[in-house]
């Protein structure tokens, strides 16, 4: 799955995401993806349950088409103050 599709998959389920997908190790690993996404929809839920909504904006591709996602999630203010 392309880091594009992927991106397009997060931002149309989670509320004002801002999605950025790249291949975790190299170009040429389809199937293992690093992700940093920035939503309000973060905002008062723990860690886990961050996660726990990308993989579900992500439907059935996390069993079929991603192997593995590295996740960084920010509210958006978080993302500031990382940045």
């Amino acid at each position: 799955m392309k880091p594009a599709d992927v991106e397009e998959l997060i931002e149309a389920e989670l509320e004002d995401a801002d999605a950025t997908v790249r291949r975790a190790r190299g170009k040429h690993d389809d199937d293992h993806l690093a992700a940093t996404v920035v939503s309000p929809a973060f905002e008062g839920v723990g860690l886990v349950q961050q996660h726990e909504l990308v993989y579900d904006a992500l439907d059935g591709h996390m069993t079929t088409d991603i192997h593995a996602l590295e996740l960084s999630t920010y509210t958006p203010e978080e993302y500031e103050e990382h940045a």
